[in-house]
C-alpha cells in the first residue's frame, strides 16, 4: 500500500501528518511487510552475535531499515566490525563515525559489550519493528516526494533525541551527525551545505545562531514541544516549496483534509 500525497509544501504536510496513523497501520499489514515483520519477530530472541545477525539476510534488512541505514545490507563486513566492537569503547567503530545513526544502531543491538545482547530482551523485536515500519514508510513516502520525507524523518528523531535529555551541544552534535535532520535544520535556518567544511564548533554555533534568529530560541531542548517541531517543520517545507518553484494545488484539497481522519 503506498502512501497518499495529494499535495507538496507545508499543505501536503497538514494533510500527511493529520492521516499518518492511519497510513502507517495501513502500509504495516501490507503482505510484504506483515511477512517480513512477523519473521523477524519469531527469529531475532535467537540471534546472539553479530555473525548471526548478518548472514541472515531478512533479519539485517529489518535492523538496518529500522535505523535508515538499508543502503549497507551488500556491506556485511564492516556492520560485523560495527557491531562486534559495540559502543563502550570510545575507540570503537560506532564511536568515530561522523553519521550518529550507526551508534545508534549499535547501541540497540548491545553487542561486543560487556553484557548480553538486547536481542532477548522483553519488548526489543517490538521497538525493532515499530522503528522499521516507520522508517520503511518513510522510504516509500521519499520515493514520491523528498521533502515530506525529511519532514518525517526530523518529526520522529527530534521525538527521539529530545528525550535523551542530553547537553545542548551533544544535542547539537547529533543534529549535525544525522544527515536527513541536518538537511532539514540547513534548509529551514536558511544555511548553505558548503558550512559542513567549517570546524565542528564553529558549526555548532552557526546553527544555534541561525535557530535563534529563525525560531527566536537557539536550544535543541525547545523541540521537546511538538507545537515547536511544527515549527520547524513549516519552515522547512515552505522554503523547500519556494525553492523548488510554485506547484498547483490538487483540486478537493480541502475534502481530503476532512477525510484525513478516515484515510
Amino acid at each position: 500500500m503506498q502512501p497518499l500525497l495529494p499535495l507538496g509544501g507545508y499543505a501536503g504536510w497538514r494533510f500527511l501528518s493529520q492521516s499518518l496513523p492511519a497510513q502507517v497501520d495501513r502500509f504495516a499489514a501490507s503482505p510484504v511487510e506483515a511477512r517480513e515483520t512477523a519473521y523477524f519477530r519469531d527469529t531475532i530472541a535467537s540471534v546472539t552475535t553479530p555473525e548471526a545477525l548478518v548472514s541472515d539476510y531478512r533479519l539485517l534488512r529489518v535492523a538496518l531499515g529500522a535505523y535508515g541505514l538499508q543502503q549497507d545490507l551488500p556491506n556485511r563486513a564492516f556492520i560485523r566490525t560495527l557491531l562486534e566492537q559495540g559502543t563502550t569503547d570510545s575507540g570503537a567503530l560506532a564511536n568515530r563515525l561522523a553519521d550518529k545513526r550507526y551508534r545508534n544502531f549499535a547501541e540497540a543491538f548491545g553487542f561486543g559489550g560487556p553484557l548480553p545482547p538486547k536481542t532477548g530482551l522483553p519488548g526489543f523485536a517490538d521497538r525493532m519493528l515499530a522503528r522499521f515500519t516507520r522508517q520503511s514508510f518513510e522510504e516509500a513516502v521519499g520515493a514520491q516526494d523528498e521533502t515530506m520525507r525529511l519532514a518525517l524523518t526530523a518529526q520522529r528523531e527530534l521525538g527521539e533525541l529530545t528525550a535523551r535529555r542530553t547537553t545542548d551541544t551533544t544535542a547539537w552534535l547529533s543534529v549535525l551527525g544525522t544527515p536527513p535532520l541536518r538537511k532539514v535544520f540547513e534548509t529551514a535556518l536558511g544555511l548553505p551545505a558548503s558550512i559542513g567544511t567549517l570546524d565542528i564548533d564553529r558549526q555548532v554555533s552557526a546553527f544555534r545562531q541561525a535557530a535563534e534568529r529563525t525560531l527566536g530560541q537557539s536550544e535543541v531542548a525547545q523541540f521537546s514541544d511538538p507545537d515547536r517541531v511544527e515549527d520547524l517543520i513549516r519552515v522547512f517545507t515552505l522554503k523547500s516549496e519556494a525553492a523548488s518553484g510554485p506547484s498547483p494545488l490538487t483540486p478537493g484539497y480541502a475534502a481530503l483534509v476532512l477525510l484525513g481522519g478516515a484515510v
